[in-house]
C-alpha cells in the first residue's frame, strides 16, 4: 500500500515549521513516538523511575521483539544501546583478534568505525586493508573475494549506506562471500535502517547496528545491536556489570547467554519505549512502501539539482537511497547550509571522502558537500522549494 503522506504529516508536528531534509542526521519524530516518550517521563515524575520501569516491563520487553521483526532476527539476538557507534564498538571490541590478522573495510566506512579499528589495530597488531570501489562507486566485491582468498582475515566491516554519496553497498553479496570464507561480517546499518527493508538472514551479517534518531524517526540516544546467535559465545564484552553477567563462586562470573550481554544496567526506559514505538510505526507503514517513497523523492531532487548551472551532484552507486549530496561552484557547503537554514530548509554538510581512503591519511581535510536527505513525510513541493532556493 502506498503511504498516506497527508496522514503521516498530520502526525509530524515539525512539518508546519520547517522543510526538514536532514533525515540522515536526525529525522522529525512522529507524534505517537514523542507521546510514548513523554508519557513514560510523566509516569517517572509521578511514581519514580524504577517503579515506572517495573510497570512498563512488558512493553519494554516487547521492544526487543519489535526490533527483531524489523531486521528478521530473534529477540535474544538483540541488544539496545544509547547510540549506533557504541553498539558497533561493543561488538567489535569483543572479537578475539589474533595478532597480525587482517581487517577489510570499505572505502566509505564511517569515520567513527575507522578510528575504533585503528585503535584495535594498534592493540592487536592488525593490518587494515581498504577495499577498492567498483565502477559504480560501491565496494568492489571482486577485490573483496581476492582479499578473502589471501586468507588471515579476521573481520570484514562495511557501512551499508555511507553518510554521503547516496549509494547502497551490495551488502548481501558481501555477506554471501564472507559466509563462504568463514569470516565475520559486521554491517553498519545506521543510515539504512528505517528507509530500506533489512533482513539479517539475506544480508548474511554476523553483527548489524542501527540507530533510532535517523530514518527510524525515533528519539535521540537510542540504538540497537544484532549479533547472530551462532557467534554470541565467541564475543565476550569488554565491559561487564550486574546486567550483563552474574557472579559465580568467589572469583568467577558467568556472562548472560543472549545479546543483552552487551548492554549496561542503567538506560533510558522512556527512550527505549520510544524506539520500540518508532520501529512499530515503520513496520505499520511497511518498509517496502517507505523505500519506494524515499527513493522517488531523492530521484526527483537529483533531477532538479542536475538542471541547475554550476551545481554538481556527487551521488554514486548502482542502487541509490534517500541521501543526496551536492556542491555549488564558488560556494562553500557550510555557507549554503546556513543560508538554507534562514529559509527554514534543513540540510547538513558531510565529507565527500571517508578517512578510510588511504589518499587522505588524515593529512588534509576532505571536501565538504551539502547533504539533503528526504523521507516519506516530505512532499514534492518541499523538494521543489529546495531546488528553487538554490537557484
Amino acid at each position: 500500500m502506498p503511504i498516506d503522506v497527508e496522514a503521516v504529516r498530520s502526525e509530524t508536528r515539525g512539518v508546519r515549521r520547517v522543510v526538514h531534509l536532514n533525515n540522515a542526521g536526525s529525522a522529525l519524530v512522529p507524534r505517537p513516538v514523542m507521546d510514548t516518550v513523554v508519557a513514560h517521563l510523566r509516569r517517572e515524575e509521578e511514581i519514580g523511575g524504577y517503579e515506572a520501569a517495573e510497570e512498563a516491563a512488558d512493553r519494554l520487553e516487547n521492544v526487543y521483539s519489535s526490533v527483531a521483526r524489523l531486521v528478521g532476527a530473534e529477540p535474544k539476538e538483540i541488544a539496545l544501546a544509547e547510540n549506533g557507534s557504541r553498539a558497533w564498538a561493543m561488538a567489535v571490541y569483543s572479537i578475539p583478534f589474533v595478532r597480525g590478522a587482517r581487517v577489510l573495510v570499505g572505502r566509505s566506512e564511517y569515520v567513527g568505525n575507522v578510528i575504533a579499528l585503528r585503535q584495535l589495530a594498534r592493540r592487536h597488531d592488525l593490518r587494515i586493508v581498504v577495499l577498492e570501489d567498483d565502477s559504480y562507486g560501491q565496494v568492489d566485491v571482486d577485490h573483496l573475494q581476492h582479499e578473502l582468498e589471501r586468507g588471515n582475515v579476521a573481520l570484514v566491516a562495511l557501512t551499508h549506506v555511507p553518510m554521503a554519496n547516496g549509494l547502497v553497498n551490495p551488502a548481501a553479496e558481501v555477506g554471501r562471500r564472507c559466509r563462504a570464507a568463514g569470516v565475520m561480517f559486521v554491517l553498519d546499518a545506521c543510515q539504512s535502517v528505517g528507509q530500506l527493508p533489512l533482513d539479517v538472514q539475506s544480508l548474511g551479517c554476523d553483527v548489524l547496528t542501527g540507530t533510532g534518531r535517523k530514518f527510524l524517526r525515533g528519539p535521540r540516544g537510542t540504538a540497537f545491536l544484532y549479533v547472530r546467535g551462532s557467534v554470541l559465545e565467541r564475543l565476550e564484552p569488554v565491559l561487564l556489570d550486574r546486567h550483563s553477567a552474574v557472579g559465580s563462586g568467589t572469583v568467577s562470573y558467568e556472562v548472560r547467554g543472549d545479546a543483552r550481554r552487551f548492554e549496561s544496567w542503567e538506560a533510558s526506559a522512556a527512550g527505549r519505549l520510544g524506539l520500540g514505538r518508532a520501529v512499530d510505526y515503520a513496520l505499520e507503514l511497511g518498509l517496502d512502501a517507505i523505500r519506494e517513497r524515499v527513493a522517488g523523492l531523492a530521484e526527483l531532487l537529483r533531477a532538479g539539482l542536475g538542471a541547475l548551472p554550476g551545481l554538481t551532484v556527487h551521488d554514486r552507486g548502482l542502487t541509490r537511497c534517500g541521501i543526496v549530496t551536492f556542491s555549488a561552484q564558488g560556494r562553500d557547503a557550510e555557507g549554503i547550509r546556513g543560508r538554507l537554514a534562514q529559509l527554514r530548509i534543513n540540510v547538513s554538510v558531510a565529507p565527500l571522502s571517508a578517512p578510510s581512503d588511504p589518499a587522505l591519511r588524515w593529512a588534509q581535510a576532505p571536501e565538504m558537500v551539502v547533504r539533503a536527505s528526504a523521507h516519506y513525510y516530505n512532499t514534492e513541493d518541499e523538494i521543489q522549494r529546495l531546488v528553487d532556493a538554490l537557484q
